[in-house]
């Protein structure tokens, strides 16, 4: 039940154009800044938004000209929508009983997949009688109830607390892994991503700018939302040699030449060392710059660098007293070249 889909779809000065594939039993992930189109991919997909151009193709049958119903694809919401009116039981088996499957065996067939989510004891519950977890779960339930032949997932975990999202991403990942159609995965937490996903594809202005296996991506970010996204200062610039001009003339010292002459250079905010004053026998990489803003990023604090060459850098608290690190100082930065990776643009 492979997935092939072109999709164009036109809204009010934004055009969406992307191509996308899953394979029988892949995770897509579909990544990507606010307003970058990935919900409406997924909408597309389901049949709630037309296509302006393009097509839908699941397993060699087309899916574009077919209403909804007649898809056969699960569906989980961010918010879920489960009815309120409905039992935890009856919700699940509302798909099935859509497809004129008796009452009993509908029923009968939610039970099933209640107990497999782990919710056995709340068949009964309406949903507001239920945790967030719990509720994602049963939205998951109905969608797989259905015996779709492919999964959407439009932010699952987005609406639970920190505690309750890390043990429903693991619960999820396990169904995912048992389910045999292509799965599409809507997130904006990269580690929802590298959890649950076989494969990322990243969407920008409604185009894909990046595709590949979570190695891939991290070790090569194409765009500045990836490289922010995983974790790296990236620039784009030429390279003659070991030396990497930038656009605005800065120059960076790789450890060893590139084949390619366009290319990116990326580094890791840990990479880069900070100094009151230019250090003695400093590295090759060094450049004054200037505090823009100082933010807490997990057990360190995250410095932005104005100047010569915009960068962030990474400091423990202690190092960022000793320096008297605050917006408006001035201070030396260095990266050693062996921290520099060019590869190819």
């Amino acid at each position: 039940m492979s997935l092939a889909a072109s999709i164009t779809v036109r809204r009010d000065g934004f055009t969406l154009d992307v191509e996308l594939t899953a394979e029988p039993g892949e995770v897509v992930a579909l990544l990507g800044p606010n307003g970058a189109g990935k919900t409406t991919t997924l909408r597309a997909l389901a049949g709630l938004l037309q296509l302006d151009a393009g097509e839908i193709t699941l397993d060699g049958v087309r899916l574009d000209p077919l209403p909804p119903e007649q898809r056969r694809i699960g569906v989980v919401f961010q918010d879920y929508l489960l009815f309120p009116h409905l039992s935890a039981l009856d919700n699940v088996a509302f798909g099935p009983r859509c497809r004129r499957v008796p009452r009993a065996e509908a029923r009968q067939n939610a039970q099933k997949w209640l107990d497999r989510v782990g919710l056995a004891d709340h068949v009964r519950k309406k949903p507001r009688q239920l945790s967030g977890g719990q509720a994602q779960r049963v939205a998951l339930a109905r969608a797989l109830a259905s015996e779709p032949r492919m999964l959407l997932l439009d932010e699952p975990l987005a609406a639970l607390d920190a505690r309750t999202r890390l043990d429903t991403r693991a619960q999820l990942r396990g169904h995912l892994a048992a389910f045999p159609g292509a799965t599409v995965l809507v997130t904006h937490d990269p580690l929802d991503a590298l959890m649950l996903a076989d494969r990322l594809v990243i969407i920008e202005d409604g185009r894909v700018v990046q595709t590949g296996d979570a190695a891939t991506i991290t070790a090569e970010p194409r765009t500045d939302y990836v490289a922010r996204l995983v974790g790296l200062n990236l620039y784009h610039g030429r390279a003659d040699g070991t030396t990497v001009t930038l656009p605005d003339g800065f120059t960076l010292i790789t450890a060893s030449a590139s084949s390619a002459s366009a290319v990116f250079v990326a580094f890791p905010p840990s990479a880069v060392s900070l100094y009151p004053s230019r250090p003695d026998g400093s590295p090759r990489n060094t450049w004054p710059a200037t505090v823009m803003s100082v933010s807490r990023q997990g057990g360190s604090l995250r410095i932005e660098l104005g100047g010569a060459l915009p960068v962030a850098a990474d400091v423990t608290p202690a190092a960022a007293v000793h320096l008297g690190l605050e917006p408006g100082r001035e201070v030396w930065a260095s990266v050693k070249a062996t921290e520099v990776r060019a590869y190819q643009a």
